[in-house]
């Protein structure tokens, strides 16, 4: 594990630096969790990312060339600083600043205590539908805003449909009007695409289309495991 002298702790306790960082928009990027054997169980955001650092209760996992490093909170403050001062393009790093310093935003944390193994199935939520359809009506094929969507079901309840991935959709409030307690076919509707499980959490699959996210792909497996946001 990486341990660098800590040039920016200036008598402070990591745990009254952390809780004095302000509200950013860095602290709204995203955070792959992994437990204690690398085993990718959540997604979190970057202020609870940076409470779990200052607390020792994580690392930071960064990945570069194909293999990762560990680092505690102040060595990765360490290398954020000599981020900030040689490299030229941060278009691809998000950045918390506080009055002592700039830190970059892990992408990847690890928690020291915690070894449980992620929930295997996809929760089926609101958002998580309107992230596998991209919120996009699945009638119309136009996109809009969560507040402009609602959720159909593709088989009505009174004719039998049930909650589940295969018979609910995104759809427009025009759209679901249009439908009413019909089936697609009696309302002379088609769906764009025939709504599926999804095999690993929907809203990962949009943060891995982000470049920033790219180093998730090294600790998510299709096969193998599915991811819970909190």
């Amino acid at each position: 594990m990486h341990r660098a002298p800590n040039k920016l702790h200036r008598g402070v306790p990591p745990q009254a630096q952390a809780v004095a960082v302000p509200l950013h928009e860095g602290l709204g990027a995203k955070v792959l969790v992994l437990n204690k054997l690398y085993v990718a169980i959540r997604v979190t955001s970057a202020k609870r990312a940076f409470g779990l650092l200052a607390r020792e209760a994580a690392e930071v996992i960064h990945v570069e060339n194909g293999n990762y490093y560990n680092y505690d909170f102040w060595s990765w403050a360490e290398l954020s600083e000599l981020q900030a001062e040689f490299e030229e393009d941060h278009s691809h790093l998000d950045w918390v600043h506080t009055v002592s310093f700039d830190i970059v935003v892990p992408r990847i944390v690890r928690l020291l205590g915690y070894d449980r193994l992620p929930a295997q199935q996809v929760k089926l939520n609101r958002r998580n539908l309107f992230a596998r359809d991209g919120n996009q009506c699945q009638y119309c094929g136009h996109h809009f805003p969560t507040s402009e969507l609602s959720i159909d079901h593709v088989t009505p309840r009174a004719l039998g449909g049930g909650d589940t991935w295969i018979n609910l959709v995104c759809s427009c409030v025009r759209c679901n009007a249009r439908k009413g307690g019909r089936t697609p076919a009696q309302a002379h509707m088609q769906l764009i695409r025939s709504p599926v499980r999804p095999r690993r959490n929907p809203a990962v699959t949009l943060r891995l289309s982000n470049h920033k996210y790219a180093s998730w792909r090294t600790f998510l497996d299709d096969a193998y495991w599915s991811v819970e946001l909190r």
